[in-house]
């Protein structure tokens, strides 16, 4: 992979820290938060009409939707929206997590960390109003507990009709707003279908191994690029933004990937 520019500016980087150790169970929080080159390896880019941006996102992790929300406003403000192409990327905060929708996510917290109830609802109080600030509407005490694999599954197969931005949608809305436990079959495929994913065929990818390595690859490129927690977005292999920013950063980034993909594109004309 080519070199590109890391925008790595953090909300509040001691809640982030807190909250994602605890929904992760590693801290995925950067150093610092100036921003900073990448050496990545190399590798060689395609030329496209449209200019990609690949967005790596687990579907349990709460900046990823609010990130979604931010990023969105951005691009519909930027004129050339119709030329840019997302690539939704799988990323797991805590591969090994047992789903148990016995619990919700406030109880696993405090249990799995020791926290009181108080300290809980204070530290998810702080994500929950980020979320309504852009619109979205969290409810931690009705969020399952649930290993994220298959939904990524899911969403890797949305991705090839062309659904990847609506099954990443309906994902986010199901695990933080509606309780629904998003490691269960019979969810997803329900969730499938919503989007206009043949129920049959989604049954049938769930029930066997389908998508399996197309979910590793993107866990094992975001290895490679150092990409320790999300949401990460990478624009045209050459900028990165770390984090659910403003929307005034993904839109300069935007900009700035925009004019540098044109000056490409008119060189290989």
């Amino acid at each position: 992979m080519p070199n590109f520019t890391v925008m790595v500016i953090y909300l509040s980087k001691l809640k982030r820290c807190i909250l994602f150790f605890a929904l992760s169970g590693f801290a995925a929080c950067a150093q610092n938060s100036a921003s900073e080159s990448v050496k990545l390896q190399n590798s060689p880019i395609t030329q496209t009409q449209k200019m990609k941006v690949e967005i790596w996102s687990d579907v349990m992790c709460p900046f990823c939707y609010i990130g979604k929300r931010k990023f969105e406003a951005a691009l519909s403000n930027f004129k050339n929206k119709e030329n840019i192409e997302i690539v939704w990327k799988s990323f797991q905060l805590n591969p090994s997590l047992k789903t148990d929708p016995s619990k919700n996510t406030l109880q696993h917290l405090s249990e799995s960390k020791g926290w009181t109830m108080d300290y809980t609802r204070e530290t998810v109080a702080y994500v929950t109003n980020m979320a309504k600030e852009v619109g979205l509407s969290y409810d931690f005490d009705k969020a399952v507990v649930a290993n994220s694999f298959d939904a990524h599954r899911l969403i890797q197969m949305a991705k090839k009709t062309g659904k990847g931005d609506a099954a990443e949608e309906q994902l986010f809305k199901a695990y933080f707003t509606e309780g629904k436990n998003t490691a269960d079959h019979p969810t997803l495929i329900a969730l499938g279908k919503e989007i206009g994913l043949d129920e049959n065929e989604v049954k049938k990818m769930l029930a066997g191994t389908e998508f399996s390595n197309e979910v590793v690859s993107d866990l094992s490129e975001a290895e490679k690029i150092g990409v320790s927690g999300v949401p990460f977005f990478v624009f045209d292999r050459k900028y990165a933004v770390s984090g659910a920013q403003d929307s005034k950063v993904f839109l300069d980034t935007l900009t700035k990937a925009w004019q540098n993909f044109q000056g490409v594109s008119s060189q290989n004309k």
